[in-house]
């Protein structure tokens, strides 16, 4: 089973996109995130969330196992291209083209058919009663003191400073 996810308008070169994905192709998923954190190009920090994101998709949507999933392709094209100029010398200006990319992942399953157990989420029942519920009853209200907003360092140096007798 084949599961994809997307990234969109990503601001970085197509070019310089492609240079980091074509090692990924074929690799397992998990070592294709591993392989990215300590490549020190731009573009692997976006890369590694979606290959996150595309495994977070496999295991939430499908029920897939997320070391069972490996790199098929890794598709990369160029998104809407910014149009900028740059002044040079003379008076003259010239074109600058800023370029956005658009990546799309797609995964596979290295065993078909695998997939992973369901955790049934157990609730605990939360106790109300406290060891010392016995002592704070009796205890008086002059024992605890007045709950509110507290003061703030800087509004109670004010206060010291003005409250002071004139010479």
């Amino acid at each position: 089973m084949q599961v994809t996810a997307h990234l969109k308008s990503i601001r970085i070169a197509p070019r310089k996109v492609r240079s980091v994905t074509h090692i990924l192709k074929g690799l397992d998923a998990v070592a294709a995130k591993h392989q990215l954190r300590y490549l020190t190009r731009r573009s692997s920090h976006p890369i590694e969330k979606l290959i996150d994101s595309a495994l977070a998709n496999a295991n939430n949507n499908l029920g897939l196992v997320r070391e069972n999933m490996r790199i098929k392709d890794i598709i990369v094209g160029g998104g809407p291209v910014l149009k900028r100029f740059e002044p040079k010398g003379f008076g003259s200006v010239s074109p600058v083209a800023k370029r956005t990319s658009h990546v799309t992942i797609i995964l596979e399953e290295k065993v078909p058919g695998l997939k992973s157990e369901k955790k049934e989420v157990k609730k605990e029942e939360v106790r109300t009663e406290h060891k010392h519920d016995s002592e704070r009853k009796s205890a008086s209200a002059a024992d605890y003191r007045e709950l509110g907003p507290k003061e703030s360092a800087v509004k109670k140096f004010t206060r010291k400073i003005f409250q002071r007798k004139s010479i």
